[in-house]
């Protein structure tokens, strides 16, 4: 029988927690001025993965019009929709299986979870559990 899931989500920025796992940043871009040494280091994340976050142009139009349901509504079907391509596709697989043996967190820099690709982003991945 399988083993639940181990997904979580965080907020890059935020401490860390011993419940995260291996914290995977989900985004385009690294922190800005911190060096790559210290992504770990200080706690930032454990390894950053941006073949699983939304393209740069959709994170603009999604910019513009922050905070309102049916903008954040567009942004979470061309989000799914940009993650069925073939290497997020495959990377979501990945961290399917990984997520059944070890605890993994996914996160962005988002305030607001409830309107952040990250709760997709394990959503996409919990679904993608062999046998889920």
């Amino acid at each position: 029988m399988p083993r639940e899931p181990l997904i979580g989500t965080f907020r890059i920025g935020d401490p860390g927690r011993e419940s995260d796992g291996l914290r995977i940043a989900a985004t385009r871009r690294p922190p800005r001025g911190v060096a790559k040494e210290r992504w770990t280091k200080d706690g930032w994340f454990d390894v950053w993965l941006p073949v699983i976050a939304p393209s740069t142009e959709l994170l603009a139009a999604h910019r513009r019009l922050l905070g309102e349901d049916a903008t954040w509504r567009r942004f979470a079907r061309a989000y799914r929709a940009e993650m069925e391509k073939l290497e997020p596709r495959q990377t979501i697989a990945f961290l399917a299986h990984l997520g059944q043996r070890m605890r993994i967190s996914v996160g962005c820099y988002c305030e607001d979870e409830a309107h952040c690709h990250r709760s997709l982003l394990r959503r996409a991945i919990e679904e993608r559990i062999p046998g889920a």
